[in-house]
């Protein structure tokens, strides 16, 4: 059976151990410029077999939230290589979240205060987060406007642009695409968000198309052996919803098969919440079954609401990685503590989302703590 603190290899990402520190929005960005105290933050963190990167938006118009970081800017990327410098100092490895959140965003967020975009003109019952004359706070999003076939080519540069970058000058180890909980390609998949008649909308491969043209020219662009992909089959987050997801996402897999990604990040149920839901059945082994199948080789990262017993049993049902997210807020030596089975320290919800060091580089190491 296979351990947690094995090493394993994801297309050209050799990893020391299988324990992922998922993507975590924490809006410490200001102007969406990353900061030393970000590469502290990250640097912490660093014995993870794997970081993937807060969400990163690839365009300005991409940008959901207030204080999230870009990767369009050259002010951006060099700041992103002092993170990233100062994870491989610590001896970790480090890929990039590449992000477009659709019309998860507000006017306030876009350039000239345009509406946000989607696949439709379909507004999404949730909030984002802004911050006004120095406060911030969750506000309901802003009515988006649909895209024209003619623009979803320049996404798709954004985001090769943007993995391209990320690799050669931010110093990135490679890229996850987010293709889930309710962002843009998402929103192109599933059927609640995507009411077009083109060739982006309708059938399976239609509504698939954007995310796999995206996925391909990014492959184009660095590689697929360092390229990962995020999904979210089920997840209501975002007020996002398909009717008969199984299908769509086993195209999906058998779609990206061919293309020798690193790995394939599977979000199981709602995100952040249960892991299973009634009224959205889902046959997880059956997608993972599909990709390889279609001669999907990637590994296979499963993620929500795992500890070290459920993820040493998904590692031996066929994960290859598990993706830990909220228990790494508050423990940085998160590998250290499941080893050894120490206590997790209990992370302060009041400061997750923007501040400064507090509830984000200051909760202590066991090596503290028994100090």
């Amino acid at each position: 059976m296979p351990s947690l603190f094995d090493p394993v290899r994801a297309g050209d990402l050799q990893l020391p151990n299988r324990i992922v520190m998922a993507p975590l929005t924490r809006n410490r960005a200001p102007n969406a410029v990353p900061t030393p105290l970000m590469a502290q933050y990250y640097a912490q963190r660093a014995s993870a077999g794997l970081l993937v990167s807060e969400g990163t938006a690839v365009s300005q118009q991409g940008q959901g939230y207030a204080d999230v970081p870009g990767l369009y800017g050259r002010e951006q990327l060099q700041a992103w290589r002092g993170v990233t410098d100062a994870v491989h100092q610590r001896g970790g490895r480090i890929v990039t979240q590449l992000w477009h959140v659709g019309r998860v965003s507000h006017v306030d967020l876009q350039p000239g205060g345009q509406p946000p975009v989607a696949p439709s003109a379909i507004a999404a019952k949730t909030k984002t987060y802004l911050v006004r004359d120095g406060a911030g706070a969750f506000v309901e999003t802003s009515v988006p406007r649909a895209l024209a076939a003619a623009e979803l080519p320049g996404i798709v540069d954004d985001f090769a642009r943007a993995a391209r970058q990320a690799r050669d000058t931010a110093g990135f180890d490679g890229v996850e695409v987010h293709a889930a909980n309710g962002y843009l390609l998402d929103q192109f998949l599933k059927r609640g968000a995507n009411q077009r008649a083109d060739a982006y909308g309708g059938s399976i491969e239609n509504r698939a198309r954007l995310l796999l043209e995206v996925l391909r020219a990014v492959v184009d662009a660095v590689g697929g052996g360092v390229t990962g992909v995020r999904l979210s089959p089920v997840t209501p987050a975002n007020d996002i919803h398909d009717p008969d997801p199984q299908p769509l996402f086993e195209h999906v897999l058998r779609e990206l098969a061919p293309l020798g990604l690193a790995y394939v990040h599977v979000i199981e149920g709602a995100t952040g919440g249960p892991r299973e839901l009634a009224e959205r059945p889902f046959d997880y082994a059956a997608l993972q079954r599909a990709y390889r199948a279609a001669g999907g080789r990637g590994a296979w990262m499963v993620n929500n609401g795992y500890e070290r017993g459920l993820a040493e049993q998904a590692l031996d049902q066929g994960a290859d990685l598990v993706a830990f997210g909220r228990s790494y807020i508050a423990n940085p030596d998160l590998v250290e503590r499941l080893r050894s089975g120490a206590a997790l320290n209990t992370p302060d919800r009041t400061t997750f989302y923007g501040g400064g060091a507090q509830g984000y580089t200051d909760y202590p190491t066991l090596d503290r703590q028994r100090a």
